[in-house]
C-alpha cells in the first residue's frame, strides 16, 4: 500500500486546514489510518488515528477538540480536519496505516506517506 498526503499549506493562527491521505489500493479499507507530525528538531509524534469502520478514534491530548479525523473507504482516503490552529501545530504531517487497533505507537504503523507541510503563522 502506498500512501500520499496532500492539503498542507500556510494558515494564520486560529484558522483551519484539512489534510488528506489517499491509499493506492482497495485493501486500505481494512486498515487503521493514522496521522503523525514532526516539527523541526523534534521527534515524530502521534496526532490521531481511526479504525476502518470509523467507530473508534484516538487523539493526542494536544489536538483533542481541535482536530477531527475521518475516512472515506469508498475513496480510500483518511482526512484530518484541523481547526483553531496554533503556531506549535507547525510540522510536516505524515499519514500512516496498520492492521489492528488504533494506537499512538509510531512503530506499530507499517505504511507511511511522504508527508505534507503545515505552517501556522502567528
Amino acid at each position: 500500500v502506498q500512501l500520499q498526503a496532500s492539503g498542507g499549506g500556510l494558515v494564520q493562527a486560529g484558522g483551519s486546514l484539512r489534510v488528506s491521505c489517499a491509499a493506492s489500493r482497495r485493501p486500505f479499507g481494512s486498515y487503521v489510518g493514522g496521522w503523525f507530525r514532526q516539527a523541526p528538531g523534534k521527534e515524530r509524534e502521534f496526532v490521531a488515528a481511526i479504525t476502518w469502520s470509523g467507530d473508534n478514534t484516538l487523539y493526542a491530548d494536544s489536538v483533542r477538540g481541535r482536530f477531527t479525523i475521518s475516512r472515506d473507504n469508498a475513496r480510500n482516503t483518511v482526512s484530518l480536519q484541523m481547526s483553531s490552529l496554533k503556531p506549535e501545530d507547525t510540522a510536516v504531517y505524515y499519514c500512516a496505516a496498520r492492521f489492528g487497533s488504533v494506537t499512538a505507537i509510531r512503530e506499530a504503523y507499517n505504511y507511511w506517506g511522504r508527508g505534507t507541510l503545515v505552517t501556522v503563522s502567528s
